[in-house]
């Protein structure tokens, strides 16, 4: 799991905090929950990075789940119509549970 500390994730950023969250698929099970409960203001750049690299967690047989939103920023992904593609739970618990749910149903088609 990571927490994010900065309240604001802006575009220089992005190299960086992407190289953090792939460093996660190197691990094994290679699963990443996102703590962003302090950040306050994101960058387009980044909330668009945030959807491929999740998108490349699914596509590697890896979760990631971001939690713990704040509402304004919830809102803002919400009206970029980003949230609706992304995972993301209120609370790390279900976040967790997420996780959890995801490796059981790949270990269930794995053995198809």
């Amino acid at each position: 799991m990571i927490t994010l500390q900065d309240s604001n994730l802006s575009v220089n950023m992005t190299e960086e905090l992407v190289s953090m969250l792939l460093s996660c698929l190197e691990k094994s099970p290679g699963n990443l929950i996102l703590n962003l409960r302090n950040v306050e203001v994101l960058d387009d750049t980044i909330a668009e990075m945030l959807v491929q690299t999740q998108q490349i967690f699914y596509d590697k047989n890896a979760s990631f789940v971001i939690c713990e939103l704040r509402e304004a920023v919830e809102n803002w992904l919400d009206q970029k119509e980003l949230l609706e593609i992304m995972n993301v739970t209120p609370t790390e618990s279900e976040a967790w549970d997420i996780v959890q749910m995801e490796e059981i149903e790949r270990e269930l088609l794995g053995d198809e």
